[in-house]
């Protein structure tokens, strides 16, 4: 049996790794464009801010490949799949046969449109190599521009603010992190971010960047121009599938797959960013490209791969996230608008306590509760996600959440009956 593995991240890791131990006379062929040794990609981030060293990025040693009997194929990315052959051809010319296939590809940063692109010191930051040509460039540098509002444009900024540089971020919509959190939560955010020294400037994006051979400032959509000597672009990212035949492969945003992670072509499966399955929450096809659930993704196809049958349970989108003085806990469908996947009838609560600082949002779609918001006092969050994948039915007096004394705990079902709430 020939599996090939299209990614060396988490998926591909982890797919990799159950075909190993279910089947250990199988060949295993990884492809990776990146020429080193797995590592932890959303801790590149902690890197640049100095927090770890690039020496901590591994998540698996030197000898991987060796250890499990597995042939790589890194620095080189996949150019195409023929599906009829069953082959993977790599480059230009190199093509590696299979039986069963694993596209785990991950996900690339989102492009932008704007003259003078290719000036030295403008990075995208999704790599650990670029997270080190940043760090090379600091030297020269007196303001950072970075375009984008969600987790990696936060996390850039945030991380060069830790060294000193000032920082002005454009953001597009009305608040950071839109994606992750509701119109109450990102004003806050934004708040807590200007309060601690980053010039946020919403509504705006950059048309061309001015310099000569290296960026030495942006012009903007208004008309106005901000100098900067270092940029990094972090606009999101999308599936990294441009190899991938359709329509002999459904294609939405990323490839489309059963609950065994299979595409609807037998024995070509998906994982990771670079697969779109059901979200839990949202009851649809969705992306949601997370560290946890690109593991899991990977173990099941990896499972499936190899002959046992296992199905995935669906994803849930979810972040954690700290901003200076702000806890902020989400999960699920926050914001029930067409953009965000909701579905009709969903009933939204929200209580602020001022005084606490303190604001929690909860999204319920019939009896079930399908998103939250916490802002501070997030301590209970793991009992609402908890709540959100189980689909667990919620009856009663729902205002009684809303409550800062209020115990969660109490929502988890003793005997799989329904719990219900009370004031009491």
């Amino acid at each position: 049996m020939d599996h090939v593995v299209i990614g060396t991240g988490a998926a591909g890791i982890h797919a990799a790794e159950v075909i190993r131990r279910l089947q250990p006379e199988a060949r295993i062929t990884m492809i990776g464009d990146e020429p080193v040794t797995p590592y932890c990609r959303p801790m590149i981030s902690m890197v640049l801010d100095g927090s770890v060293g690039p020496e901590r990025l591994p998540i698996r040693s030197e000898r991987f490949f060796e250890e499990r009997s597995i042939t790589p194929v890194l620095g080189r990315r996949a150019t195409a799949i023929d599906v009829q052959n069953r082959t993977v051809t790599v480059g230009e010319d190199r093509r590696i046969p299979f039986d069963r296939l694993l596209i785990a590809t991950g996900a690339d940063p989102r492009p932008i449109r704007a003259d003078n692109l290719d000036l030295d010191v403008i990075f995208y930051m999704r790599t650990a190599a670029q997270v080190q040509g940043m760090l090379a460039a600091l030297s020269g540098v007196r303001r950072a521009l970075v375009l984008g509002g969600g987790l990696v444009g936060f996390k850039a900024a945030s991380a060069l603010l830790g060294r000193k540089i000032p920082v002005t971020q454009l953001i597009r919509s009305d608040y950071p992190l839109a994606m992750q959190v509701d119109r109450t939560a990102g004003t806050r955010i934004r708040d807590e971010l200007t309060a601690n020294g980053l010039d946020v400037r919403v509504g705006l994006s950059v048309t061309a960047f001015e310099g000569n051979g290296r960026v030495r400032g942006a012009v903007l959509s208004d008309g106005s121009t901000l100098p900067c000597e270092l940029v990094v672009i972090g606009k999101g990212v999308l599936p990294a599938l441009s190899f991938v035949p359709r329509p002999a492969i459904d294609v939405d945003l990323g490839v489309v797959v059963d609950p065994y992670m299979e595409t609807r072509v037998p024995g070509i499966f998906a994982a990771g960013d670079a697969a779109e399955g059901v979200d839990i929450a949202r009851r649809r096809r969705w992306v949601n490209a997370l560290w946890p659930e690109a593991v899991d993704t990977g173990r099941i196809a990896g499972a499936n791969m190899a002959g046992r049958r296992v199905a995935y349970r669906g994803s849930l989108s979810r972040n954690v996230i700290r901003i200076f003085g702000l806890d902020v806990l989400t999960a699920g469908m926050v914001t029930p608008t067409a953009d965000g996947g909701a579905l009709d009838g969903c009933e939204t609560l929200r209580r602020t306590d001022p005084r606490r600082g303190t604001y929690r949002k909860l999204v319920f779609l019939d009896d079930r509760l399908v998103g939250c918001v916490l802002v501070n006092e997030i301590s209970q969050g793991g009992v609402l996600q908890w709540l959100i994948a189980s689909r667990t039915p919620v009856t009663g007096d729902r205002e009684a959440l809303l409550a800062p004394d209020f115990n969660y705990g109490r929502l988890i079902p003793e005997s799989g009956r329904p719990p219900t709430l009370s004031n009491t």
